[in-house]
């Protein structure tokens, strides 16, 4: 019999006891810490550090390798806004099918540099949100006969609910001809969202997706690395 010591390559208290026997027999011993992992193949004819997955086809719990500060702050900080994230969406989708809220894009300058072509400006009711002097309100335009034409986001610079409201444009000179009654406003405008109306176009949605799914396939392939 005959003892030698495998602390010194495997940094850690072990030692392999053999015999004289001819069996040609090989042992893989794998140690596995958060410092990384050794392992060491033992021969017949002796033993030597190796890599384990030349031999072996281990899970990838079996080596937990040490991670960084750095690492381990960027992973809760991505979770953290992507699950922000997913909450304000989830919450918005459920306002706007319940109706509590609604939201447009933007198609003109009329109330640039306010709010510009390409922004959505989320609104609530006038029933939940009372209209004043100052508020960009969403109004039902209508031609002198008395038909719909479209709806307009202005802001209320004169008049009231009973007699019609004064709106106008802020890039416009001149204020609206028509003065809408509380009746004829669809929503009191509470938060404009820059540049989001330009995403959700089809084209760069579909941009946007395989942007994603690149970023995925790069993420997968660093884990199944490590």
């Amino acid at each position: 019999m005959f003892s030698q010591d495998l602390g010194s390559m495997l940094n850690a208290p072990l030692k392999w006891n053999a015999g004289n026997s001819t069996r040609d027999a090989k042992t893989l011993i794998i140690v596995s810490n958060r410092q990384g992992e050794k392992s060491v193949l033992i021969t017949s004819r002796g033993m030597k550090l190796v890599d384990s997955d030349d031999y072996v086809i281990a899970p990838k719990e079996r080596s937990r390798a040490k991670v960084s500060t750095w690492k381990r702050v960027s992973s809760i900080a991505v979770k953290t806004i992507g699950w922000s994230l997913v909450s304000l969406m989830l919450v918005f989708a459920s306002a706007s099918v319940t109706g509590l809220i609604d939201s447009r894009v933007v198609l003109t300058g009329s109330m640039t540099p306010t709010i510009n072509p390409g922004d959505v400006v989320v609104s609530t009711s006038p029933g939940r949100l009372k209209p004043h002097v100052g508020s960009v309100v969403i109004y039902t335009g209508k031609k002198f006969d008395g038909s719909t034409v479209a709806s307009f986001a202005h802001r209320i610079v004169g008049g009231d609910a009973v007699n019609g409201f004064t709106v106008k444009g802020d890039n416009n000179p001149e204020a609206d001809v028509q003065k809408p009654k509380l009746a004829d406003i669809e929503g009191v405008v509470f938060l404009a969202i820059p540049f989001l109306g330009k995403l959700l176009s089809p084209q760069v949605l579909i941009i946007l997706l395989l942007a994603a799914f690149g970023v995925w396939l790069i993420v997968d392939a660093f884990r199944d690395e490590e």
